[in-house]
């Protein structure tokens, strides 16, 4: 399973800060059902388990930063002696998975039924990930132009439910026929979706000055939704790879892990009642 997987998402093909691969478990290990996680936190764990997983796949790593001890007195020590004491094992594809081709964003751009797929951003020349198709983000044709205010109803309405939502900066009614998405954290790719000329951009995690300056300087119009949500897509194309390619049994959390909780948008001021 593990040399399947580095196959599909190599490690080579991940950002040099990021921590990919193999976390627990062993190489050789029998699978027969994996569970397909965004995080890797106690209640994924929790359904993994109920599952009779042998394996977890996430997309977050769990030991992104260097760490001195796992010990159980640690909230991911905890989860580490968990899994081992439970016999199943730990799977990362991250920025590996983002840039694959098909990879985290080829799923979310399905979401949008986009044509004529292309990356957003593309690997450094010469580096192992450099290939036609590969990329971090995707750029494409939505099947019909919509009006930004439309399209952020749209993305309300097919991406996974979550308190955040999905915000939009930008004029309402401005017309989108060209989408650029990008799972997770995108605001580092505000100046290649400007570069690109799509009409709007639609990732996580935007900033209040980045974004700013984005719209500022003319830039398309910009789509802020969960972090998990945009990611989410990924574990039903990597669940079916899976199932259909290497034959096993798979279980996909649907279990919202975006921290934010609660959302309570302000009234417009036009929509306040009048006092008496």
């Amino acid at each position: 399973m593990v040399a399947a997987l580095d196959r599909r998402y190599p490690p080579a093909w991940a950002e040099e800060w990021d921590r990919v691969g193999l976390v627990v478990g062993e190489p050789d290990q029998p699978v027969r059902r994996v569970a397909c996680v965004v995080d890797v936190v106690p209640e994924t764990v929790d359904e993994a388990l109920a599952a009779g997983a042998d394996m977890i796949v996430a997309h977050h790593p769990l030991l992104l930063r260097g760490v001195s001890s796992v010990a159980a007195t640690t909230f991911k020590g905890r989860i580490v002696h968990r899994l081992i004491k439970a016999d199943v094992a730990l799977y990362v594809a991250h920025t590996n998975a983002d840039v694959a081709d098909p990879g985290v964003s080829d799923a979310l751009a399905a979401r949008f039924g986009l044509t004529g797929l292309r990356p957003l951003h593309r690997p450094r020349p010469g580096s192992p990930a450099d290939a036609p198709g590969r990329g971090i983000g995707r750029i494409g044709e939505l099947p019909t132009p919509v009006t930004l205010a439309e399209l952020t109803r749209l993305a309300a309405d097919v991406l996974p439910v979550t308190a955040w939502g999905v915000r939009a900066a930008g004029d309402p009614g401005r017309m989108v026929r060209t989408l650029a998405v990008s799972g997770g954290s995108g605001d580092a790719f505000l100046a290649e979706a400007a570069a690109a000329g799509v009409d709007a951009f639609l990732t996580a995690d935007l900033r209040h000055h980045p974004a700013g300056e984005h719209l500022a300087a003319g830039g398309p119009a910009l789509l802020d939704a969960a972090h998990w949500a945009t990611e989410r897509p990924w574990l039903d194309d990597l669940a079916a790879h899976l199932a259909d390619d290497l034959g096993v049994e798979t279980v996909v959390s649907d279990l919202d892990t975006d921290p934010w909780t609660l959302h309570a948008a302000a009234p417009r001021p036009d929509d306040k009642e009048p006092r008496p």
